[in-house]
């Protein structure tokens, strides 16, 4: 896996995230490619701008209902500013909605199941457009098979207009996952790829990818043309 090379400055990835178990996992794959983690609080922020300020990436794991109008709120700042998005899960949602999309519906079969006592991820396939950007990130488009721990989605009803779908459901059309081909790197998953041993490991390469435009982002900003 391409590392961030020695030599340029450590990238700042601001997590959004509803729990302390989804921010550690997504600041592990961020540290495992030598990125600084920090997780942003949308609610405590007292602007968007100044919380983006501290970062040069975002990913977005959902978040707190309670919590939903400062997490959309956050999240259109950073499509403004052009910054590196990656939203996982229920950010995927919160991303749809933060570019004119309808709420999420619930969705039977994409749970997670109870196992000992602890949520257990469940399985299904999922088809990734060939010549997207997320098939063009991961290596291939095709059928594959995901994890799945969530009980809302949406449909090409609830999509926003602003942004294309490039992976479905094949059980259900429940749209897996989608980019803005407005901006120079925003994707969202539904599935969970910071679960790696859940996963391919092709799918490593979202957070590797998201690491690599946040460390050009940084380099451009410290180092002017």
């Amino acid at each position: 896996m391409t590392r961030i090379p020695p030599s340029a400055l450590k990238p700042t990835i601001g997590i959004l995230a509803p729990t302390n178990e989804d921010a550690r996992a997504c600041a592990a794959a961020i540290e495992r490619l030598d990125g600084h983690a920090l997780r942003i609080d949308a609610a405590d922020a007292a602007t968007p701008e100044r919380a983006l300020r501290l970062i040069d990436a975002l990913v977005c794991c959902g978040g707190d209902a309670r919590e939903a109008d400062d997490q959309v709120r956050l999240l259109r700042a950073a499509l403004d500013d052009d910054l590196p998005i990656y939203a996982i899960g229920g950010g995927m949602l919160l991303l749809n909605i933060a570019l004119g999309g309808k709420p999420a519906v619930s969705v039977g079969d994409h749970a997670a199941t109870a196992d000992d006592g602890k949520a257990a991820s469940a399985y299904h396939q999922i088809y990734i457009a060939p010549g997207s950007r997320l098939a063009a990130v991961v290596g291939s488009g095709g059928f594959v098979r995901v994890n799945s721990r969530h009980r809302s989605g949406i449909r090409e009803a609830h999509k926003s207009p602003w942004l294309l779908a490039s992976a479905y459901s094949l059980e259900d059309s429940v749209i897996e996952a989608l980019e803005s081909p407005r901006h120079r790197w925003v994707i969202g998953v539904q599935f969970r790829p910071e679960r790696r041993m859940e996963l391919p490991p092709h799918f490593d390469r979202l957070f590797q990818s998201l690491l690599e435009r946040a460390a050009e982002r940084l380099n451009a900003a410290s180092f002017p043309q």
